[in-house]
């Protein structure tokens, strides 16, 4: 099933190698990858761009990925904006606060490829 075109994603990484093969893979996609690499700057895009989902790092500078979910989780706006974590944090506790704020999927970066990544990012945008 192809995805709608120009669906926007958020990528909040602070890896710029990383995020750069994402914005890549999802460009193959046809979606729209926003790329961004701290806290602040993900709020501030979110806002603006309205993305229709984001990919989100937990380790970030200035502000982490937990804090980032609790500020769009308390915004009306942004409250049901899904995100699918991707991070190195893979304590069982980090994973069930990352469920606890309603995050879609909670993978740890060494154990998931990127092309699954981006099958999963295009099985919720397409619903």
């Amino acid at each position: 099933m192809p995805t709608k075109k120009n669906q926007k994603v958020l990528v909040v990484e602070d890896d710029h190698f990383l995020a750069k093969i994402y914005k890549i893979k999802l460009a193959k996609e046809n979606m729209d990858a926003i790329v961004c690499s701290d806290g602040a700057e993900a709020l501030e895009l979110i806002k603006k761009e309205k993305p229709a989902l984001i990919l989100l790092d937990m380790v970030l500078p200035g502000m982490n990925g937990f804090e980032i979910l609790e500020q769009l989780r308390k915004d009306k706006s942004t409250k049901k904006t899904p995100v699918i974590i991707l991070s190195n944090l893979g304590q069982d506790a980090d994973i069930a606060k990352g469920k606890e704020l309603g995050v879609i999927d909670y993978f740890v970066k060494s154990d998931i490829s990127i092309h699954d990544v981006v099958k999963k990012i295009k099985e919720n945008l397409n619903g």
